[in-house]
């Protein structure tokens, strides 16, 4: 598939062009579970289910090593299997184009991933079981997508792989709670953090990832970190805003910025408020005409 170059005006300098929901703590929380993999010598491929402009899929191919395959799953602009599906798309996505998120990810990547345009519910006929080891979920809002998103997820992640649930809490979003809290209560996922948005599990043994979170004093600096208990099993809480890790590199992060879109998108400055009169008011001169001279001018006093 032949994908077209963004005009000059959108290519994206760097990854906070790309338009999306990736917080710094979210990205700080990737690198963190993704270098451990590494480190540890954990294989498997990488899956995105809901990509929306890319941000979060560019950030998370900077992990992906030879021999592995990061699959991406979106509707894009193809029409939605449900009415209610469709619903959410045309609200929410309405300016979301498959050729838009390849443009984006092709600024900073030689190689587009393997794009699945479709429902997710297609995932397991692209996608292997016990083939991944990172899996972020962040497609629909509909409880019953999310349900079976997390089941996808179940089948497709290597033993010990991990799991991040996008949008678990937000008030608008309370199908995606409740599939993701089934899943803890009934399907045998172990949250292992929680951030603002996302939620982090596994449906192996969460402990020794956080024994090593809750040691590392110097990583968590710029974070609080809470223990929280749920069912008696232990769950790590994250918050704040700490630095991000360095971020993929566009290739035209050295492109010079259009000013006058520069301009277009900058705040307006408030417009000034006039200083308030200092005329005396008919109040005023009526009081300073009747009151007692001493008494006039200590009110004067206490106004200076």
């Amino acid at each position: 598939m032949t994908v077209t170059t963004a005009p000059a005006a959108q290519r994206p300098r760097s990854l906070n062009d790309v338009k999306g929901w990736f917080p710094s703590l979210d990205q700080v929380l990737f690198d963190r579970f993704l270098t451990r993999q590494e480190r540890l010598g954990q294989h498997g491929d990488l899956m995105e289910m809901g990509a929306y402009m890319g941000k979060s899929a560019i950030f998370t191919a900077a992990y992906l090593r030879a021999n592995e395959r990061f699959t991406v799953c979106d509707l894009f602009d193809a029409d939605a299997p449900d009415e209610k599906n469709a619903a959410e798309a045309r609200k929410s996505y309405s300016t979301l184009t498959r050729t838009a998120f390849e443009q984006n990810y092709l600024a900073f990547w030689d190689e587009l991933p393997v794009v699945i345009q479709g429902p997710t519910s297609v995932v397991p006929d692209h996608v292997g079981a016990d083939t991944c080891r990172f899996i972020h979920v962040d497609a629909s809002h509909l409880y019953e997508h999310v349900a079976g998103d997390i089941g996808t997820a179940h089948s497709t992640l290597v033993p010990g792989g991990l799991v991040v649930l996008d949008d678990f809490r937000s008030e608008h979003t309370p199908g995606v709670a409740a599939a993701t809290w089934e899943a803890v209560f009934t399907r045998g996922l172990r949250p292992i953090c929680l951030t603002t948005q996302k939620l982090y599990g596994t449906w192996g043994d969460p402990e020794p990832i956080q024994d090593e979170l809750l040691a590392d004093e110097e990583w968590r600096k710029g974070m609080h970190t809470s223990v929280q208990e749920i069912a008696g099993r232990r769950v790590l809480r994250f918050s704040g805003k700490p630095a991000n890790p360095t971020p993929p590199t566009s290739r035209y992060a050295d492109e010079p910025r259009d000013p006058a879109r520069e301009q277009r998108s900058a705040p307006t400055a408030p417009a000034s408020v006039a200083a308030p009169s200092r005329r005396p008011t008919a109040v005023r001169r009526l009081a300073a005409d009747v009151l007692p001279p001493v008494v006039t001018r200590a009110i004067r006093r206490r106004k200076r």
